[in-house]
Order: C-alpha cells, then structure tokens, then sequence
C-alpha cells in the first residue's frame, strides 16, 4: 500500500472534494484492511481493534463516513450507494490498489457490502459486525435527535435539553452488554459529534434512505443488496453479539438463510459493536478469516 497519504497517523485525505477523516496504522507491507463503522458514529468506535489488527501486521485503515465523525458531507445524499462510492475513491486517493479486507459495523456493513458489490475488484473479503440489512426491526431511538431539534428551538433548550441529554445516553448505553463501557469519555464525544456542521442532515437523510427508524429497515434495498452479494462469491464473516439492543440478534437466523456460503459467530454477553466490548476476541475471531482468505488468494494466485 502506498500514496500520497502519510505512512501512519490520523489526517484528513480529499475525496471527491470532500476532506474525510482517516487513520492508518501498521506496517506499510500488511495485508489491507478498511475499517467503516455505524450511523451518527466516528472511526474511534475502531481504535483499540485497529490498534491489535496493525500489531498483528496488518495495514489498516479507519474513516469517518461523510458526514459522520468530524468529516464533512459528501455531495451526494448520504446513503448506501454514496458512502461505498466515497469509500472506493478514499481507497484510490490513499494510492491502495490490492483489494482490501472490509470490516463494517452497523451501517458499516451495508456499505461494506455496498463497496464490495459495486467495486468487487476492490474487495478481498467482507466482516459484517452486526450489520444492518438482515431484517427490518431496528431500535435506534428517534428521541435523541427530535429532543436535540426542540432544544434549539427559541425558548426551548431549558424544556427539551435535558430530555435531548438523557436520551442520547441511554442510547450509547443500549451499545453495550456491559453498561460500564458507556463512559462519561463516551457521552462527551458523542456529544461532540453531534455538534458537527453536517451530523443532523446526514444523520436524517441516511436514515430516510434506508428506512429507518420511523417504518423500519426497508425491504427492497435489503433484498437487492443482498442477492448481490450472496451471487458475488465473495467470502463473508458474519459476526453478532447475542444481547444486540439495536439490531436484535435473531437476524442472525436471516443472514445465515440469505448468505449461505458465509461463516458466522455469535459473541456471548456482547451488545452492539462486539469490537469495542471485545476487541481482543474480536480481533483473533476477525483477523483469522482475514489471514485465511489472503492466504487463499496468495496459493490461487500461484
């Protein structure tokens, strides 16, 4: 892997006019992993498992979503085919041309699926960390942005700010099994990220375009996206937490019957984003599907 981007670190690269957030870590020669995490969320939901994924030798990759984080909105609307079109053209103005490994949590993993359909020359393997798409209930709570709005309302912040501060908490809370993860470091910078110039519009226009979470997860966007990638052959980890608030792990039973070909597993007593409440567990569960996968490509290859 190699380009203009700085060996290692966090900057900001520009894609399609747009500045995104980016970290890279691990040895220049590693095999390449892009990490994409979930809705209203920021690449720090990746640090410690990028952390043990680069000292196990991988190049690794993590990035605010456009939008999200502290990067700015693209200029198309946000949604599925937007977010992979921002990610393939961060893969080429990081100058990465050997198809990485994506790992996507939560709205990551559509976009993991979306990148690796769209641009299957792009893609070596695809980690789906309780990803959306496998059913249509989804309980990210719409009251922390409808307080959040009131709050700024003339008049309104002393009534709706402390709904729109309690709210939002009890939302990251229901990230975790173990509730002790939901740190005061946790509420602050999810309170900043909140903050950020574009989060509200995107956050509203990326759930419109999926369906949730007034209707529900949309079907017909999960049926095509889907049937495209159990088509595509390519190899697919699927990997849950069993105490999901968000999205409820019995769609696990829906991947299994619309990816056949995929591997799975279930982490016990782990909520919505195994990779925070496990990242050592979750590092040697993931990185062993990765290592297994290059080192098929590597023998096909002769």
């Amino acid at each position: 892997m190699s380009g203009p981007f700085p060996a290692t670190g966090t900057s900001t690269v520009e894609v399609g006019g747009v500045p995104l957030r980016v970290r890279v870590s691990g040895p220049g020669d590693g095999t390449p992993i892009l990490l994409i995490h979930g809705i209203a969320r920021s690449l720090e939901d990746w640090n410690e498992s990028q952390d043990l994924l680069a000292a196990a030798g991988h190049r690794v990759i993590s990035t605010d979503l456009p939008g999200f984080g502290y990067s700015r909105k693209g200029r198309e609307r946000p949604g599925l085919p937007a977010f992979g079109r921002a990610m393939a053209g961060l893969l080429d103005a990081l100058g990465v041309t050997e198809p990485v490994h994506v790992m996507g949590n939560s709205l990551g993993g559509g976009v993991s699926m979306t990148l690796a359909v769209d641009h299957p020359d792009r893609v070596a393997s695809v980690t789906l960390v309780n990803s959306v798409g496998f059913g249509s209930e989804v309980n990210i709570s719409a009251l922390p942005m409808t307080y959040g709005v009131l709050a700024q309302l003339p008049g309104l912040a002393g009534t709706f700010g402390p709904r729109a501060r309690e709210a939002g908490a009890n939302t990251i809370r229901d990230l975790f099994f173990d509730r002790s993860l939901a740190t005061t470091d946790q509420f602050r910078h999810a309170g900043k990220l909140a903050k950020q110039k574009d989060f509200r519009a995107t956050f509203l226009g990326t759930a419109a375009t999926l369906g949730a979470p007034v209707v529900g997860v949309k079907a017909g966007w999960r049926r095509e996206l889907l049937g495209r990638v159990a088509a595509s052959g390519i190899p697919i980890l699927v990997i849950w937490g069993d105490a999901d608030k968000i999205l409820p792990p019995h769609q696990v039973d829906a991947a299994k019957a619309a990816l056949p070909a995929a591997r799975f597993h279930v982490f016990a007593d782990t909520g919505h984003m195994p990779q925070v409440e496990r990242p050592a567990e979750f590092v040697a569960v993931a990185g062993a599907f990765v290592d297994e996968v290059q080192a098929a490509r590597r023998t096909a290859r002769g």
